[in-house]
């Protein structure tokens, strides 16, 4: 598909003014963030976010329980949608499992949690391995995506986060043999190796998940060669657009996973082609635009949890057929994870107390929200 010059012009412009407004990963989040805020209704029917989420900041770490709720999809979605700071997708491809926890005394949500099927390519986990997965081996593919797990979504609401280091929980939670144990008997699976990045990359010098030795490990820093997503209404507008010059029909298969991606992918190959023909500066502005707009997606600190197996490396790699379980493979029970988290959270609770630090008006995203997009 090649566009003229017009054309070709007038979609590179939609992408050029949506990137070229951003400098920091912020400043996008944000922008893609407050768009979609103003496409939920405030509140569920006979619900309020302020009735739901955890508020009640009296309460020591040391006094606190913990239950797992698998809910429906609308209502995690439209509680996770006022917490995150970051935009998230209803359904995603492959395999899924959706944990909303909540404080058990309180009957009140702490935090969100999704899991999903990993990404094929991760150089963290390559070297971890010491060689990329061979796609082409059936065998290799299906050993990774049974034994394979990755966090998508761990996201406390705020401020449990930052008062209980609420980040911390929910990480632990996606470390237990109960996590495992689900999973497995979910899909069939022999789950043995748990992932997940950072979202802000090096825009920050750590993350939620540091000092979680021996639940989370840091292995070292994704790359990436994709722009981020410009925002719905954007993506949306250029979608139809596309799709009546191409007679009807949409650039990706309906069907497709990671649709999203791989439409806007598409619909810059063929701007990219079509500019570099009719003109060479146009194909240079809008290629700086993407290379700039690159920047937006920093690398990410990538994170490992083995479930207490050590040989998992060797079971991946086909070398074993047999998980080994460490000394420590006990410590990966939920009550001890929670332990864990106890003592870490009360000492920082305990020193905001004291300093008189600790914060108490919930957060919540509305059109008109002022929130920290990096804390």
């Amino acid at each position: 598909m090649i566009l003229d010059h017009k054309d070709a012009v007038y979609a590179a412009n939609i992408f050029n003014e949506y990137f070229q407004s951003m400098n920091r990963i912020d400043e996008y989040l944000r922008m893609v963030k407050l768009s979609r805020v103003e496409k939920f209704s405030r509140c569920l029917p006979g619900m309020g976010p302020e009735d739901e989420l955890f508020q009640n900041f009296d309460i020591h770490p040391q006094d606190m329980e913990f239950k797992i709720v698998e809910p429906d999809n609308e209502k995690f979605m439209y509680y996770l949608e006022i917490t995150t700071s970051h935009a998230v997708e209803a359904s995603v491809p492959g395999k899924s499992l959706r944990w909303m926890i909540k404080e058990s005394n309180t009957n009140k949500i702490v935090g969100f949690i999704r899991i999903g099927s990993p990404t094929i390519n991760s150089k963290p986990r390559n070297e971890f391995l010491g060689k990329p997965l061979d796609t082409k081996s059936k065998e290799v593919m299906k050993r990774f995506n049974d034994s394979s797990i990755m966090g998508f979504i761990i996201v406390p609401t705020q401020p449990f986060g930052f008062n209980y280091l609420g980040g911390k929980l929910l990480a632990g939670l996606c470390c237990s043999h109960e996590m495992r144990e689900r999973m497995n008997q979910k899909y069939n699976m022999n789950v043995c190796m748990f992932e997940t990045t950072s979202l802000y990359g090096s825009t920050k010098t750590s993350s939620q998940y540091d000092g979680m030795k021996p639940f989370l490990r840091y292995k070292g820093l994704t790359e990436s060669d994709f722009a981020p997503l410009i925002n719905d209404n954007n993506f949306h507008r250029l979608n139809d657009w596309f799709i009546n010059k191409n007679n009807g029909e949409p650039l990706v298969h309906e069907n497709a996973s990671s649709r999203k991606l791989k439409t806007q992918t598409k619909m810059v190959s063929i701007i990219k082609s079509s500019l570099k023909k009719t003109s060479q500066s146009d194909y240079d502005k809008f290629c700086k635009t993407f290379d700039d707009a690159k920047g937006l997606t920093e690398k990410k600190r990538q994170y490992m949890c083995d479930y207490g197996y050590s040989n998992v490396k060797e079971y991946l790699n086909l070398e074993t057929n047999v998980l080994t379980p460490k000394e420590n493979y006990d410590r990966f029970n939920t009550e001890s994870v929670i332990e864990w988290w106890k003592n870490k959270a009360s000492s920082r609770y305990e020193t905001l107390k004291t300093e008189n630090r600790l914060r108490k008006d919930i957060e919540i995203w509305t059109k008109n929200s002022d929130i920290d997009i990096i804390r």
